[in-house]
């Protein structure tokens, strides 16, 4: 026999299949029978969901081809619509499976620092970022602001500010100059000020005129809330969704507040006034943890520019790769807020505005514990 004869293929020994056995497949059903729903809070693997359908809530978890797929390592937070299967009954000890994420309309991110580049998806699918401050106790940080409306930019999603406290300023009208600061970006601002007609009112953070606004504002939206610990935050939360959020104080000695939140929960608005109770299952509110810093890894510093709207006129005369650190750079800002087009607060809007882009390339410290009129 010739070393050709034993290629022959009929030489070929093949083991038989198993009894009852079937080919392996790396397809994965594509559960077209999966139910949406909304996730409303994440507890260590474990997902509450509202269901689209009618709101009964679920409890569920990653179904285990999700979590070998690579795309089952993307993160769930609240706000994401989600697919489920296996038992949606709601019922007590039921858990449902969750195997895919829809496709999100927003996603609002943050990381530790301006430099690390892990960063953490905080909220999926909100339309809305509102931005909590206290006018005093603590002071405000324009840093932080500045910072989350660069968020807000880069997620595509409305800004709007809420300053609390403004009780314990002496200028209600404009608390802290916040109200100025930003007058010139057209911002959506809610200012919480007790009355003498509000003095059943304990909490210096909340004013019944602001929580009707804010309710307006909110109304039909998926709101996403930040803001420092102590802020008042979970209070104006409690005003408008009837839930029961821990709410903590200011320490004395640092000014800071004491974080009262550990993770962030989705709420629908209390049903009242001109909203009804079907118009609220649509009305979202998504409280987050207090956060210490809002570092913006994730954003481009090209697209820094774009949240500073008093100034990006100004950069038209920029040369071509403009860093925008100085005049000897080729930066046009400086004459842009010299002429006062960018407003009385122009110089400290453009100090913000260097101090971000240093942060994130790495130079220095960004302008995060800036409050006004101080270092």
């Amino acid at each position: 026999m010739s070393r050709w004869d034993s290629w022959d293929e009929s030489r070929v020994r093949v083991r038989p299949n198993k009894k009852g056995s079937r080919p392996r497949t790396k397809d994965t059903p594509d559960h077209a029978d999966a139910e949406l729903a909304r996730v409303v809070q994440v507890d260590r693997g474990r997902y509450t969901v509202s269901m689209l359908e009618d709101q009964r809530v679920v409890t569920a978890m990653r179904a285990k081809a999700m979590r070998r797929h690579p795309e089952g390592r993307t993160p769930v937070v609240p706000g994401d619509i989600v697919g489920l299967v296996g038992d949606t009954s709601g019922a007590e000890g039921s858990l449902a499976r969750l195997v895919r994420i829809e496709e999100r309309s927003s996603l609002l991110r943050r990381s530790a620092d301006d430099t690390d580049d892990a960063e953490r998806v905080i909220v999926a699918n909100a339309d809305q970022l509102l931005i909590v401050v206290a006018a005093a106790d603590p002071e405000p940080r324009t840093g932080f602001i500045d910072r989350a409306l660069v968020a807000a930019f880069d997620a595509e999603i409305r800004p709007i500010l809420l300053i609390t406290k403004a009780d314990l300023v002496q200028d209600p009208v404009d608390p802290a100059g916040l109200v100025s600061h930003y007058r010139e970006l057209e911002l959506t601002t809610v200012i919480s000020q007790r009355t003498q007609q509000d003095t059943a009112v304990e909490d210096p953070a909340l004013s019944p005129a602001a929580v009707t606004q804010l309710r307006q504002l909110l109304a039909g939206h998926v709101t996403a809330l930040i803001g420092h610990s102590g802020v008042g935050k979970s209070t104006m939360v409690n005003a408008l969704t009837g839930a029961d959020r821990a709410v903590g104080g200011v320490n004395a000695v640092t000014g800071r507040g004491r974080h009262t939140s550990s993770s962030a929960v989705a709420l629908n608005l209390e049903p009242a006034g001109d909203l009804d109770e079907t118009a609220a299952l649509t009305s979202w509110v998504i409280d987050t943890p207090g956060v210490r810093t809002f570092g913006l890894a994730h954003v481009d510093p090209d697209d820094v520019l774009a949240a500073f709207g008093d100034l990006v006129e100004g950069s038209a005369d920029c040369e071509p790769g403009c860093r925008h650190e100085s005049p000897e750079g080729g930066c046009a800002l400086d004459a842009w807020v010299a002429s006062g087009r960018a407003g009385t607060h122009g110089s400290a809007r453009l100090e913000s505005l260097r101090g971000l882009l240093a942060s994130l390339s790495g130079e220095e410290d960004g302008p995060e514990e800036k409050t006004l009129g101080r270092s």
